[in-house]
């Protein structure tokens, strides 16, 4: 019987046996040989975030990944279609049966002609619930990583994952001799686990709250007399993103579309009802105005004196709002670090104009030489960045956070190009001159905003201490912000003189040291 796990550890489980897997010995070649690779299968109920940790493993170890729900599949497109193949032996004529590549290894070698990444993962989800006609093939794939007669390229781990029968009818049960070619990890619903997850992907604040509040509803899979009803994460990070978008079009959320992703009657009813309060503790506490500084005294004086569901939903919402400009704020600190190798990258070539009186050259039509202008510089850059994101999106590497890097970069290369091209110029060293003036304009902006979000964090603090001394509010507002990776790095990499306070008096200083030593200081000085 395998040990039963959260989706936080069968993710480190799988990643470790992923990095294992592509170990090369001194003459490049794979440790494990593909035969004795054994794929994992991960058994555990719908909509815990199999997929998503897939999808997060991908990106991390910057390989790519393919990923396949066998259901949709018949014998033929998995294995491939027959057709009669002429062949000569010993001088004897034969018509032989062959069959074309399978869809499946077709899409991962696409995957790597096109993102030119040459290592990744195929994942085949639902592979238990396989239709009758290729069940008898899965046992040869199992094994040998063969659909048909053609083999998965070397470097491609095989991740396969599956729900037990008791959440599918259509489940077959492995056999032993199935199963013993598997390395099985059965995977758990876990709030804790998801909750880390949930706080990095900045879900609705709403959601988290009621959720720390009524954690019996995080996943629940039950059959009443009106059928089956279930509630998933799936479905809670599904109507976060719609809540956001109905807020944003002044659109009023009501039961109705809770029910539409929570599919639990009584957990809809109980959380559109907790939406509704959760929305005037907003307006009651004026949060926005406890984050200024400008909080009165009757407020916090409210806020000592209630009850415990309602002082957890301010500091959710308060920890919601500040944490969400934190991960704006590290995200454009990510951002200004890459527009700064592409600055001095420009910046290099200039000096080298200039200082040699020698053009970094293109062939032009005429076959003569010409300097590459700032301009083109950027257009280069524009491409090539381009081009890396289009693979990393082809190889399934890239994640939401690095393909808004991606773009903001973009963005910013593509507007001074623009403007350097409506620009009078004496040289390519006045031209860098307005581009580096652009980039400090940019991080003097971060920086006010760092200050800002700095001075909204200390008054956040001040708050917790003034409505609820040092009780388990505060307890539980450093616990939020040394687990979180944005404001761990954020406070290691800009301080916070009030958490720092709390920190060490709470001794929560070893949780967060770790990760706030891998905060590298944002050095945006490097291009004078």
């Amino acid at each position: 019987m395998s040990q039963r796990m959260n989706i936080k550890q069968a993710k480190k489980y799988i990643e470790d046996t992923i990095r294992l897997y592509l170990k090369k010995d001194e003459f490049g070649q794979y440790r494990i040989p593909v035969v004795r690779q054994r794929p994992v299968f991960l058994l555990g109920a719908p909509g815990i975030g199999k997929t998503a940790i897939m999808e997060q493993i991908a990106q991390e170890l910057q390989i790519a990944l393919v990923s396949y729900s066998m259901t949709h599949h018949t014998r033929q497109s998995a294995l491939g279609l027959p057709y009669i193949s002429h062949r000569t032996y010993q001088g004897m004529e034969y018509d032989v049966s062959e069959y074309t590549m399978s869809e499946i290894i077709a899409s991962v070698y696409e995957v790597m002609e096109k993102s030119g990444v040459r290592e990744g993962i195929l994942f085949l989800d639902e592979i238990n619930c396989v239709s009758e006609t290729l069940a008898p093939s899965m046992l040869q794939f199992l094994q040998y990583k063969v659909f048909g007669r053609h083999s998965v390229p070397e470097g491609w781990v095989i991740v396969t994952a599956g729900n037990p029968p008791e959440f599918n009818k259509s489940v077959r049960e492995f056999d032993v001799v199935t199963m013993d070619r598997l390395k099985v990890l059965e995977v758990e619903a876990d709030y804790k686990a998801w909750k880390e997850y949930a706080r990095q992907k900045g879900l609705h604040g709403a959601i988290l709250n009621f959720l720390e509040l009524k954690k019996e509803y995080f996943y629940r899979i039950e059959t009443t007399v009106n059928g089956r009803s279930y509630v998933t994460a799936r479905g809670w990070e599904d109507l976060s993103q719609i809540l956001f978008l109905y807020e944003e079009e002044g659109l009023g959320a009501d039961e109705t579309l809770v029910e539409q992703y929570i599919r639990n009657e009584r957990a809809a009813r109980e959380f559109a009802a907790y939406y509704d309060l959760f929305n005037k503790y907003k307006k009651d506490y004026h949060t926005g105005e406890i984050l200024e500084g400008g909080a009165k005294a009757q407020m916090a004086e409210r806020a000592r004196v209630a009850p415990f569901d309602e002082r957890l939903s301010l500091l959710g919402m308060l920890l919601d709002q500040i944490t969400g400009e934190i991960r704006e704020d590290m995200e454009r600190s990510d951002y200004l670090t890459e527009l700064v190798k592409n600055l001095k990258a420009i910046k290099a070539a200039v000096e080298k104009m200039d200082g040699e009186k020698e053009a970094l050259t293109a062939q032009n039509p005429t076959g003569e030489p010409k300097k590459l202008s700032v301009s083109q510089m950027l257009e280069n850059q524009i491409q090539g960045r381009k081009n890396q994101m289009e693979k990393g999106r082809m190889a399934g590497s890239l994640s939401e956070r690095e393909q808004r890097g991606g773009r903001r970069l973009i963005r910013f290369l593509e507007e001074e190009r623009k403007r350097l091209l409506l620009e009078s110029l004496s040289g390519e060293k006045e031209a860098f001159g307005l581009l580096k003036k652009s980039f400090d304009t940019q991080t003097e902006e971060f920086r006010r905003r760092v200050q800002l979000t700095r001075q909204r964090l200390s008054n956040l603090f001040a708050f917790v201490e003034d409505a609820f001394a040092e009780g388990n509010e505060m307890l539980i507002l450093v616990t939020e912000l040394t687990v979180n990776n944005d404001s761990a790095r954020f406070i290691g990499q800009f301080g916070c003189d009030a958490y720092e306070k709390h920190n060490q008096e709470l001794m929560l200083s070893e949780r967060g040291g770790s990760l706030m030593e891998e905060a590298a200081s944002l050095n945006l000085e490097e291009i004078n």
